[in-house]
This record gives structure tokens, sequence and C-alpha cells, in this order.
């Protein structure tokens, strides 16, 4: 079997390598632009559903249920976050919108309760969150507000991160660090909070029309 010689295979590459380029280059383009629009697209029909879900209504109020079971939305206003977040941290989910760890206490709760997010989606902002910023977390009858105590920077094998520090109500962010690291980033970056005030919708709905 006669092999190419160098020559032939240097021309080859030479000819053909730029087209295989353009061609990567496209796919991974119309790859990337299709799972933002697609997050996009969800993150939308998740925001009506939770809309839905707290509209005002003459019915019977429905019964308790378990706060992993109602939807919550997550809001820093100061880095302009606003998101609905999903119970549950997959692959999948995190696609999609920032995740609860089902294992830590559920939003609004006492202890600790821990969301996490991509760095360069929903939490790509959180590297302007400074300490003193709230956080607001809706979930259906009440909002619970948060205040910024410190972030810091950890490895992912940093477990103590997601333990309560008291019995109040705490809140921790997570997201991977550094922000513009190429590839699987070696860190993770951790906002904590401590909660500061509760509102529901009767006070809240107060307080805006008493805004000039």
């Amino acid at each position: 079997m006669n092999l190419p010689s160098s020559k032939t295979l240097k021309e080859f590459l030479r000819r053909w390598a730029p087209q295989a380029l353009l061609l990567t280059g496209a796919v991974l383009l119309v790859y990337v632009t299709f799972e933002y629009g697609s997050m996009y697209v969800r993150q939308k029909q998740l925001s009506a559903q939770w809309e839905r879900q707290n509209a005002p209504s003459a019915a019977a109020p429905p019964k308790a249920q378990d706060p992993r079971e109602q939807m919550t939305r997550l809001s820093i206003p100061s880095i302009d976050l606003d998101a609905i977040v999903v119970e549950g941290t997959s692959t999948r989910q995190l696609a999609i919108a920032p995740g609860h760890m089902t294992d830590t206490a559920a939003p609004g709760e006492s202890g600790n309760s821990v969301i996490t997010a991509h760095r360069d989606t929903f939490f790509r902002s959180l590297r302007k969150i400074r300490p003193g910023d709230v956080v607001t977390f809706d979930v259906p009858g009440r909002e619970f507000r948060y205040e910024v105590e410190s972030t810091l920077v950890v490895s992912p094998n940093e477990v103590g991160v997601l333990h309560p520090s008291s019995t109040s109500r705490e809140l921790t962010l997570i997201t991977c660090y550094p922000f513009d690291y190429i590839g699987p980033a070696p860190d993770r970056f951790v906002v904590r909070a401590r909660e500061i005030g509760t509102a529901s919708p009767e006070q809240r709905a107060r307080t805006a029309s008493s805004r000039p």
C-alpha cells in the first residue's frame, strides 16, 4: 500500500484545515445558541408558572404544601439578578435555572438554604456582589430578605459551607471560580447571607402603594 508523501499530506492539511476549523466553529456556535435559547425559553416558562402560582385568587386557599414543592424566585437587585429556582442540581436542572440543593434547608426554612448555578449563565453577575447587598427570596405567601455578610473562595471539597452556622435562616449561593476560567474551574465562589426580615403579600402591597 502506498502511503501519501509528506508533501502531499501538508498540501491536504493546508487546503482542508481552514474549512474544518470553520465547520467546527459553526457547529459550536449553533450548539451554544441552542443551549442559551433553550435556557431563556425555559426560564420564561418557569417565570410564567411562578406568576400563576402567586396570582391573587378568590378561590379557597390551598392546603399547606411542602416548601420544596413550591416554586421560588431569587432576586438580587444590586447585580440585576432575577431567576426562578428549581429543586435539585442535576445537569439538566442547572441548564435551565439555579438549583436548590435538596439536602439543605428549603428557602424560608430555618437553617442554611444552598442555591447553586453556573458561573457563565445565571450566576455570572455574582462577581459584582458585595457585603451589604440584599437578596430576596419570594415563596408563595411570603418574601424573605437576606443581607450578604461575606464572600469567599473554597475548594470543591470544602463541604463546610453547606452547613448552617446557627439556627436562624441563612442563604448560601455557590458557583464555580474563577469566573473567566476556560474549562472546568478549580474552585468555588461562595456567598453567605443572613435573614434580615420577611414580608407578606399584603405588607409588600402596602409598602409599594405608600411610595411616592
